[in-house]
C-alpha cells in the first residue's frame, strides 16, 4: 500500500473513532445535571447556549486529543516508511527517580524526535521536565530532536517553547517547529505529509458537501 492510501487509511479510523467518542458522549450528556445553568443564566448566558457550550467544550476535548495523536501516527508512518526499524522506545531515567522511564516517540538510527502537533502549555515546570528529558536522551547516545508542527497563540506559550528551543541546542539537539517541520519530515523521509493531509482533507470537504 502506498503511503498516501496508509494515511487515508489512518484518518479515516480517526475520524470514525472520533465521532463515535463524541455521540456517545453527547448521548451521555442528555442525562446529565443541568442545575449549574442558573449561574449561566445570571451570568447572561441563556439555558440553549450553555447546553451548546457545554457540548462543543466535550467536543472540542476529544478533538485536541484525536488530532493530536493523529498527527503523531501520521508522522510516524512516514519515518517507518522511509526507515522500517524506526519506532517508539523507552529509556531508563537515569537522572532522577520520577518517571521511571522516557519514552521516545519515534526513534530513527540515532536521532530520537519527539512529535508535538501543538505544545500550548503555559506551565513553567513543563521546562524543567522536558529538560530532563532531554539531557537523559543525549545521555543514552542519541540526539534529541523536537518536532511540533503547529505554534501555540498565546504569548506565554510561546516563550517556553523558544526557551526548548534553546535547551535543546543546549544539548547539541535539534528543534524544527511550524514550516520547519513539515520540511524536516519532508526531508528527512522524502515524503511530503503536509500536501497528502492537504489533500485528504479537501477530499473529505467534497464528500461532506
Amino acid at each position: 500500500m502506498s503511503i498516501e492510501n496508509e494515511l487515508r487509511e489512518l484518518a479515516k479510523q480517526y475520524s470514525q473513532s472520533l465521532g463515535n467518542q463524541i455521540d456517545r458522549r453527547v448521548a451521555e450528556m442528555q442525562d446529565d445535571d443541568r442545575s449549574h445553568f442558573l449561574i449561566y443564566r445570571v451570568l447572561g448566558v441563556t439555558t440553549l447556549e450553555g447546553k451548546m457550550i457545554d457540548i462543543y467544550q466535550n467536543k472540542g476535548r476529544f478533538l485536541y486529543k484525536y488530532a493530536g495523536s493523529f498527527l503523531e501516527e501520521a508522522t510516524k508512518l512516514c519515518f517507518n516508511h522511509k526507515f522500517p526499524d524506526s519506532g517508539t522506545v523507552k529509556i531508563p531515567n537515569t537522572i532522577g527517580q520520577r518517571p521511571k522511564t522516557f519514552e521516545i516517540d519515534c526513534l530513527v538510527e540515532s536521532d530520537a524526535i519527539e512529535i508535538k502537533w501543538r505544545d500550548a502549555t503555559t506551565d513553567g515546570d513543563h521546562i524543567n521536565k522536558e529538560h530532563t528529558r532531554i539531557k537523559v536522551i543525549s545521555a543514552a547516545g542519541y540526539k534529541p530532536v523536537r518536532v511540533m508542527f503547529y505554534n501555540p497563540n498565546r504569548t506565554q506559550a510561546r516563550r517556553i517553547q523558544e526557551t526548548l528551543e534553546t535547551l535543546y541546542q543546549g544539548v547539541g539537539g535539534e528543534y524544527y517547529r511550524s514550516d520547519n517541520a513539515w520540511d524536516y519530515v519532508n526531508r528527512y523521509t522524502g515524503i511530503d505529509l503536509k500536501a497528502i493531509l492537504e489533500t485528504i482533507a479537501e477530499e473529505n470537504m467534497h464528500e461532506n458537501n
